[in-house]
């Protein structure tokens, strides 16, 4: 198949239909085929005729494909045929053709591409101080002379800064090598490192000044360039700030930087629209982040920059503080405090200021957090959360407020609010986030669900536990969405890759139970398989990656993916918590999804516990139940296939009275499941254990004769390999392994053994299969729950039937059993012949 689509791909014309098939190959599992593709689009498709997407998927792809022999066709593409024959050998050029603006992850990455394999000039004379000069002026009655500076254009602002920041970075790693080696060696790589950096000091601006003012033409220059700014302004990380002059002149340009305030339009109705994310300083987080790199560079003394920026927050927050200032200065006092928690070392830097950390948390934050606009209330929210990371011992007010904003707030700041909890809860551990509200109680040991919260009700949101407050917020299904920041971002998004977080990172919460777990680990597969909701995208994306590493961490993960199962069957299947009445189109779904849940459940145990599979196939085409893997470890009896299904027959074992038609489905699902799972012969008790439970299991589903012939046959299996078929396990001995599972069951009351040979039926003999087929339809009864049934046959009839068992048995035993929901919507009443199937069981 692989050569197959490798000539198709070779084979196909250029054209606008075909360039997406193509571009599509280049994710190919092969990697001939991947490598055709970028081959084909080289010399059939010119740069020009693809569409920036097109571009930036291309390169994206293939210059971070994990093979060498892709990548390196895929720069080869980029070299000879897009940046020679269609940019002149002119890298900026290239850029220009993939709006790195937009893009500009691809844009690093191609410059990356291009500076490593030496094809970009260095040595041309080209500098960024050709974009700087001078002209004479008048001052007064004085000539002086005024900096003129070339605007630089999105494209030529990334170049500059990627050829700077790899001069920097090849000098710092030539200067590591000559320090750790001696001679000709040391001296080799210490004039490399001397070259990178006269090169780098040849093209940076000649004086800081120069830097600034060259920044301050382009932040002037308006909106068309903030791009350009801001790759220039990351350009002062690579200056030098030794001298007291150059510090003294950049700490005023970065004083201008903070001051500035953020831009704003005012709409027809008056009211104030902030330009940005309304969070970050300049209104988004990559030009925050430039601006606080500069300001660490400038002012790089322990404390001196938490001093430095505290002093702007303070002259920024008098209007707050005394209640006069409007959103905009709101917004911007929170922002430049935003900036100094999140960049901040250490809480000891922020005391001795000119705002100390108390007056602080007491004047603005906690004011802002109540403010009447939902942008201020929302930043202010984000800057408590920051603020609490940096404590020590939690402050009683910050987290009553972050709880009240939580339940209280328009989605924007309930968003914030868990963020900031969860963040808090993470970093102090929840135990601590509930001491600070005076809630000095621990969970038990034996937790296994969380306290029910009324969200509406303030005093009973004030004295529950975080955990049970955020868990609360998970379930709640009616947040407001339609103010939030960011509309694939929402409560339980938010909540729930917290939760992923606390479960992959379990043995540092020690204060969590591990009996929650499988409760927090069921919860999030539900909302995995929830419906198709924009706001969950995200979580989805983030739990795809959660469910690929989790169960393969440890044994007690594996333990809890097998405690989680049925608890994610029983919420997920329609009808069984008390939602009847749904209509047929949602139960439908409902089941596919849970059925869906099932099989990746079992994916994901099986994925962690078995490298590969072993299985062999007789001479009639049976697959054997694998036991033990090549040179893998056993897992234990929790952890393994034995007690998943232990437990779904357990669960199956519950329904044994007349049920619903949801729970004739459900049970019939659990049982499909059940015929999927395998014993070690190395678990005699687990397997006599199963024995006992797979008759009454058999009686559940005593009307599905395909379903009852699967469990015979696994009944026939365990008896092959119990090593003493004979020997009845005892209640005691049950306990103990039911104990390890979690589990509590009576044997003796719940298993009802039928005698053997079972005892034969007084029932008439069989009717036409149309008279039989027109009864069911009629009957809603059900197998009584104590017994399993069983007919009147002759010798004759009955070896018969045995033959056809036998050859049924060969048929089905290769194919997958189907658990599909069309399969699951009803149950069809057996007929005698099937019913020998459901008593034999309990002869095995």
């Amino acid at each position: 198949m692989m050569e197959v689509r490798k000539t198709i791909v070779l084979s196909l014309p250029p054209s606008n239909a075909t360039s997406q098939v193509i571009v599509d190959c280049t994710v190919d599992v092969s990697e001939s085929v991947r490598k055709a593709a970028y081959c084909v689009l080289a010399n059939k498709f010119p740069l020009q005729s693809l569409s920036i997407k097109l571009r930036t998927i291309i390169l994206q792809r293939g210059l971070g494909d994990r093979s060498l022999a892709v990548s390196n066709e895929c720069l080869k593409l980029m070299k000879d045929e897009w940046l020679i024959k269609c940019c002149n050998g002119d890298p900026a050029e290239l850029l220009k053709y993939l709006d790195v603006e937009t893009y500009e992850l691809i844009g690093d990455a191609v410059m990356g591409a291009l500076l490593r394999a030496g094809l970009v000039n260095l040595r041309d004379g080209g500098s960024i101080q050709q974009y700087i000069s001078t002209v004479d002026g008048m001052e007064g009655d004085s000539v002086r002379r005024i900096p003129s500076v070339q605007l630089m254009e999105a494209e030529v602002s990334l170049y500059w800064r990627t050829v700077c920041r790899h001069l920097q970075t090849e000098a710092h790693a030539k200067g590591s090598d000559a320090a750790a080696t001696m001679g000709t060696e040391a001296a080799v790589y210490a004039a490399e490192a001397s070259d990178n950096n006269d090169l780098l000091e040849r093209i940076l601006p000649a004086t800081v000044s120069d830097f600034i003012d060259l920044v301050k033409a382009h932040i002037d220059a308006g909106p068309n360039y903030r791009f350009a700014s801001r790759q220039l302004l990351l350009l002062g990380a690579m200056l030098d700030f030794s001298d007291s002059t150059n510090r003294k002149v950049a700490g005023t340009f970065v004083q201008e930087l903070l001051h500035k305030p953020l831009e704003h339009e005012v709409d027809d109705d008056g009211n104030v629209v902030v330009i940005g994310d309304g969070i970050n300083l300049g209104g988004d987080r990559e030009w925050a982040d430039s601006v606080s790199g500069l300001a660490k560079k400038v002012h790089a003394a322990d404390g001196e920059f938490e001093a430095v920026v505290l002093g702007v927050v303070e002259e920024l927050a008098r209007p707050c503080r005394e209640r006069t200032a409007d959103v905009m200065q709101w917004i911007h006092s929170l922002a430049v405090t935003g900036l100094l928690l999140e960049n901040a070392k250490s809480f000891r830097w922020l005391q001795g200021q000119a705002i100390e950390p108390a007056e602080l948390l007491r004047s603005l934050l906690l004011p802002g957090a109540k403010h009447v606009h939902f942008d201020v209330q929302r930043i202010a929210v984000r800057c408590l959360g920051l603020f609490g990371l940096l404590e020590k011992k939690l402050s009683e007010e910050l987290v009553k407020q972050l709880t009240l904003s939580f339940v209280n707030g328009p989605a924007s700041v309930s968003v914030a609010a868990s963020k900031a909890l969860i963040d808090l809860g993470l970093w102090h551990e929840p135990r601590e986030v509930d001491r600070a509200l005076g809630k000095d109680f621990s969970y038990p040991d034996d937790k296994k669900t969380f306290v029910p919260v009324n969200l509406s009700d303030i005093d009973d949101v004030l004295n529950v536990q975080m955990l049970d407050l955020l868990y609360a917020g998970i379930e709640k299904d009616d947040w407001d969405n339609s103010l939030s920041s960011d509309e694939y971002e929402s409560v339980q998004a938010i909540i729930g890759e917290g939760f992923a977080k606390i479960l992959l990172l379990s043995e540092n919460y020690p204060s969590i139970p591990a009996s929650l777990h499988p409760f927090l680990l069921a919860k999030l597969i539900n909302l995995y398989f929830s419906n198709e909701r924009k706001d969950l995208q995200r979580l989805k994306q983030c739990l795809s990656v959660f469910f690929e590493h989790y169960p393969s961490l440890s044994a007690a993960h594996k333990k809890c993916l097998s405690k989680a199962f049925i608890p994610v069957m029983r919420s997920m299947w329609p009808g069984i918590n008390g939602n009847a009445g749904l209509p047929t189109l949602m139960v439908s779904n409902m089941r596919k999804r849970a059925v869906q849940a099932s099989r990746f459940m079992l994916q994901m145990m099986q994925a962690a516990l078995y490298e590969r599979e072993t299985a062999n196939e007789d001479d009639n085409g049976n697959r054997e139940l694998p036991e033990v893997l090549n040179g893998s470890l056993e897992p234990p009896l929790e952890c393994g296939e034995e007690g998943l299904a232990i437990r779904i027959a357990v669960e199956a074992t519950g329904f044994q009275m007349k049920k619903t038609a949801a729970e004739k489905t459900y049970v019939s699902a659990l049982c499909r499941i059940l015929v999927l799972l395998r014993f070690r012969s190395s678990e005699q008790g687990a397997i006599k254990l199963m024995r006992r439970l797979l008759s009454h299991v058999a009686g559940s589903v005593s009307a599905e004769k395909d379903l009852v012939k699967e469990l015979k046959r696994i009944a026939e299996h365990l008896k092959s390999v119990d090593t003493d078929p004979d020997q009845e396990l005892l209640q005691d001995e049950a306990n103990l392994i039911l104990g390890r599972l979690d589990l509590d069951l009576n044997l003796d009351i719940a298993v009802s053994m039928p005698q053997t040979p079972a005892p034969r039926s007084t029932r008439p003999p069989p009717r036409s299969r149309r008279r039989v087929r027109l009864e069911e339809a009629s009957s809603d009864e059900e197998v009584p729950s104590n017994s399993v049934p069983t007919v009147a046959a002759t010798i004759s009839t009955r070896s018969q039937r045995a033959s056809k068992t036998a050859a049924l048995t060969k048929m089905t035993a290769s194919r997958s059993i189907r658990m599909d929901a069309d399969d699951e919507e009803g149950s069809e009443v057996t007929s005698e012949e099937d019913s020998d199937e459901s008593g034999d069981i309990a002869n095995v």
